[in-house]
Order: C-alpha cells, then sequence, then structure tokens
C-alpha cells in the first residue's frame, strides 16, 4: 500500500524536476535581462567576452567563429579588430542606470529583441536576432544605432 509520504514524495519530486528543466532553460528575455543586468550600475563589470568560451556563450556558433577569428587575425597583426568596443552596448565604456528590454518570439527557437537604454547621457538602442540551440538562447545578429549590425562589421574587407 501507498503511504501518504511516497504519494507527497513523489509529488514534490515531479515539481522540482520541472522546477530545475524551466530554470535550465530560460526565456529569451531573461537570456538578455541576464546580459544588460551585467552593465547596470556606476561600478558594473560588463560580460567579459575574453575567452573563445565566453563568446560561444553569448553568440550562435557561426556569429561565434567570426568573433573568434577577428580576434585572431587582428591579434596576429597587432591590431584591434573590427570589433574595438562591447557589442552588446556598442561603446567601450559605460554607465547605465536602467535597460528596457522587449522580445518578440516569431518561432519556438527564434526572437528578436529591442534593448533600450541611456549610457552617458546618450540614448541608445539595441537590435538582437536570437535563436534557441540545445544549449540555450544564443545571439545570431546584432544591429546599433548606427545601422551597423555585427555580422557585417566582421565580414567586412
Amino acid at each position: 500500500m501507498i503511504a501518504r509520504r511516497d504519494v507527497l514524495i513523489a509529488a514534490l519530486s515531479i515539481v522540482f524536476t520541472t522546477v530545475e528543466a524551466v530554470a535550465a532553460d530560460p526565456t529569451a528575455k531573461a537570456f538578455l535581462e541576464a546580459i544588460y543586468g551585467a552593465y547596470k550600475g556606476k561600478d558594473s563589470k560588463g560580460i567579459p567576452l575574453a575567452t573563445d568560451a565566453d563568446v560561444r556563450r553569448y553568440f550562435e556558433p557561426k556569429l561565434a567563429a567570426l568573433i573568434i577569428k577577428d580576434r585572431k587575425d587582428a591579434k596576429r597583426r597587432g591590431e584591434v579588430g573590427a570589433l574595438d568596443g562591447d557589442p552588446f552596448i556598442d561603446a567601450q565604456d559605460w554607465e547605465i542606470a536602467s535597460v528596457d528590454i522587449t522580445v518578440r518570439e516569431s518561432a519556438a527557437d527564434k526572437a528578436s529583441a529591442t534593448v533600450s537604454f541611456v549610457n552617458i547621457d546618450k540614448p541608445t538602442t539595441v537590435l538582437l536576432n536570437l535563436v534557441k540551440l540545445k544549449e540555450g538562447w544564443r545571439i545570431a545578429e546584432i544591429t546599433w544605432d548606427r545601422k551597423e549590425s555585427l555580422r557585417g562589421l566582421l565580414t567586412k574587407k
């Protein structure tokens, strides 16, 4: 005979498994909130993109490969790469108090987002295209106020 305790344990394990699955699979908005949250506040550190693994954590594989190649090619030439600022905010320095993020999911694995903020008294809007991979949400493209895209910047000759 099944005891109430066994039923309770089974129910709790289902609840915790569901919570763990949700936590492991954040929404596109939660992915972006985590990124842009790192830029808010006077002494914020932003998102480091110092290693190839860092880049792959935030960008889909083809865009990540372009960023990594640009960085390696520039280093070999003793230059700064085409991407000479922070791609998330289109700047080298920042002081951002708040961020507004709007996400529109166009399919279960695709979304677009508009991120707006004021950086050092300059209103800024960043457009992002996102894709959902087995690892989670990744950025497929960024377009900045200056009407240039990250992919376009990295593939310019």
